[in-house]
């Protein structure tokens, strides 16, 4: 009969079973139905530079990208991320070796885990994590060991003692992302020196994300985990250009690590995009060679905005963690005398006209994640504005 299944069993692969419509997802669809502000998922509503986008436009016109890209990524691009990382952390890459151009750091993650993991591998991440971290290890067989931040002095933060105790001999792989979404967390020096040392001594793989690198603020500093003492034989670095030059939609993401990582990674990537993004490349081999004042104006950008946000939210009432890092601020709101973010998030619409995502989802634990809300900052300013002036409504 038509629109059967040729046996009893569910057509999505077990494996998947827990994951359904992303947040993210549902919640702009939301804000589309509702005609609400969207702080939910993270992109900027404004383009980035315009040489960039004209960078994009000279390539299309040229013909350069227009057909498939060398599987690695183009050449000007890996030189390009190989003089990035070399000019602002003194890490040196081959870029014919060393680099690996992606579809977006989401396609680097799903690339590396599934190159780098065998079935029952146990991976160490930081809770709350990025959606698609908890599928990409599914897709590899592996399981995931959550490790938890948790709320402290305004912020959020690790325990180290926690991560220590959660590696078994099981554990192959650290998944650290700093700055960290969706908590805006910056890992410290020493922070990043503990988990050096842990990787060290337990002889484990780390795969970092770090595609917020450029998007730290007060006296936060982003440091590559690649830098610290026996970590640059052992760790995949994934980088990024959507969150850095606001062109989301490109979806240019890019690995860097030895020849043997990277050959890993590139053996399981060319059977799932195998290339992407040929003129957007080029664009972004330019963007990586922009001078420091437009990472500074950035960053003086988003740290206005997130200002702005962090003092709306606290006049609003709730309880705000103000980021070191990432374009994110998550909120507590029970002070508002609410206990459920998911359903908090559902009903914000129609009680304030904003959309913001409910971390909940990015945990294992659903519990302790239930009370925290997220917002985007990579907005207008002014409708930043308007949603601060319809959360105070929520007080009234």
């Amino acid at each position: 009969m038509a629109g059967m299944t040729s046996s009893a069993r569910p057509p999505l692969n077990r494996r998947f079973a827990e994951f359904g419509t992303t947040i993210f997802a549902e919640m702009s669809a939301l804000a589309a139905r509702t005609g609400s502000i969207n702080l939910g998922q993270g992109f900027p509503d404004t383009d980035g530079p315009d040489e960039v986008r004209e960078a994009a436009v000279r390539a299309l016109r040229e013909g350069r990208g227009n057909q498939y890209p060398p599987g690695p990524g183009v050449p000007e691009l890996r030189t390009a991320i190989a003089a990035h990382q070399e000019r602002r952390y003194g890490l040196v890459h081959d870029p014919d070796t060393e680099v690996l151009v992606t579809a977006g750091a989401t396609e680097a993650i799903a690339a590396a885990l599934l190159a780098l993991l065998e079935p029952g591998d146990e991976v160490i991440a930081f809770e709350p994590y990025y959606d698609s971290y908890a599928a990409s290890i599914a897709m590899a067989g592996g399981t995931r060991v959550p490790v938890t931040l948790r709320p402290h002095e305004g912020g959020f933060r690790l325990d180290l003692d926690e991560l220590r105790a959660a590696v078994t001999d099981r554990t192959r792989l650290l998944l650290v992302n700093t700055p960290h979404n969706p908590t805006g967390a910056v890992l410290s020096r020493e922070e990043l020196s503990a988990i050096a040392a842990l990787a060290v001594e337990r002889d484990l793989l780390v795969v970092t994300d770090e595609v917020y690198e450029h998007l730290v603020f007060d006296d936060a500093e982003h440091l590559p985990l690649a830098t610290f003492p026996g970590m640059r034989e052992r760790t995949v670095t994934i980088g990024s250009a959507g969150k850095t030059f606001s062109f989301t939609g490109w979806k240019v993401g890019w690995v860097t690590a030895t020849p043997e990582l990277v050959g890993a990674v590139r053996a399981v990537k060319q059977f799932l995009t195998y290339v992407a993004s040929g003129p957007f490349q080029y664009a972004v081999a330019e963007a990586l060679a922009l001078p420091d004042s437009y990472f500074a104006a950035l960053r003086a950008d988003l740290l206005a905005k997130r200002d702005l946000l962090a003092a709306g939210l606290t006049e609003a009432g709730f309880e705000v963690f103000r980021p070191a890092g990432t374009y994110f601020i998550t909120t507590d709101i029970r002070p508002l005398g609410e206990s459920d973010g998911a359903a908090f998030c559902r009903s914000l619409p129609q009680r304030a006209g904003v959309v913001a995502i409910p971390n909940a989802v990015f945990y294992d634990d659903r519990e302790a994640g239930a009370p925290f809300v997220r917002f985007a900052f990579c907005k207008r300013k002014d409708l930043l504005e308007e949603a601060v002036t319809r959360l105070k409504r929520l007080g009234l």
